[in-house]
């Protein structure tokens, strides 16, 4: 079902599938996993399977139900282009998109490979933005040019969680970079050197910097809870979003 987060780049989630399996370290402490186990146990519809690949189909048809324009984050418990899912179930996701272009959906992949493959010789949806989560620089680093290869209104880099130094980032042809701590008992640290490395190259290159969260390290080093860490850089936050007529979340800035 389609739900409201707290998630601050987005407005509501739509899941027409959940569950996944881990392709690389910025899956090893997975948030959606841990949470899925806990709707399992709640008895929460949907979930019976807990994190093993589900498909949901009675759930497609959700965002056509409603007329508000929302900003939706696609599979927020899963991976539209896991191996398990079917190009015909990816292309009935698209098609809702298509369906509801007062809509704008966020659709975020480890899977850039199959993305690109998927999308090879068409242009998705213009109200779709396509993005890769960039962990690190031997995993997500390279999936920046599959995700280039897309012709998408909108490419972001969701760089959560932010597990080293990427030293030289080319973001041409990105047009946002979220940046992001991992939380929970096992969180790795993040250091500032690393997040303002990234924020300067979005600077330099144009690309829109929001900051999303320390999480469970804060600024300085201090292992704490991710409330009391909070979410500002240097004294302030970074909500930048690249600029669209149908994106409806405040305060989006322009560039």
């Amino acid at each position: 079902m389609s739900t409201k987060t707290s998630i601050e780049w987005t407005e509501m989630t739509w899941n027409p599938a959940v569950g996944c399996s881990k392709v690389s370290p910025g899956c090893a402490h997975s948030y959606a996993e841990v949470m899925a186990k806990r709707l399992k146990a709640m008895g929460v519809k949907g979930y019976e399977n807990g994190f093993a690949l589900t498909l949901l189909p009675n759930r497609l048809e959700e965002p056509l139900k409603r007329s508000k324009p929302t900003v939706y984050f696609v599979n927020s418990m899963s991976d539209l282009f896991h191996e398990g899912i079917p190009d015909d179930y990816i292309q009935r996701v698209f098609n809702v998109i298509s369906r509801t272009p007062h809509h704008t959906f966020q659709v975020l992949t480890k899977r850039a490979e199959r993305m690109a493959s998927f999308f090879q010789g068409k242009k998705p949806p213009s109200n779709a933005w396509l993005g890769v989560t960039v962990e690190d620089r031997r995993f997500g680093l390279p999936r920046l040019d599959w995700l280039r290869q897309v012709q998408a209104t909108i490419r972001f880099a969701s760089i959560e969680p932010l597990l080293e130094d990427l030293d030289v980032l080319n973001l041409q042809g990105i047009h946002w970079v979220i940046v992001g701590g991992e939380s929970g008992p096992k969180a790795r640290p993040m250091l500032q050197e690393w997040v303002l490395n990234v924020k300067h190259q979005c600077e330099a290159q144009q690309a829109a910097f929001f900051f999303k969260q320390w999480r469970g390290w804060g600024a300085d080093g201090t292992k704490r809870a991710k409330k009391d860490n909070g979410r500002l850089l240097q004294g302030k936050t970074w909500d930048s979003v690249p600029y669209s007529r149908s994106m409806k979340i405040e305060n989006h800035v322009a560039i």
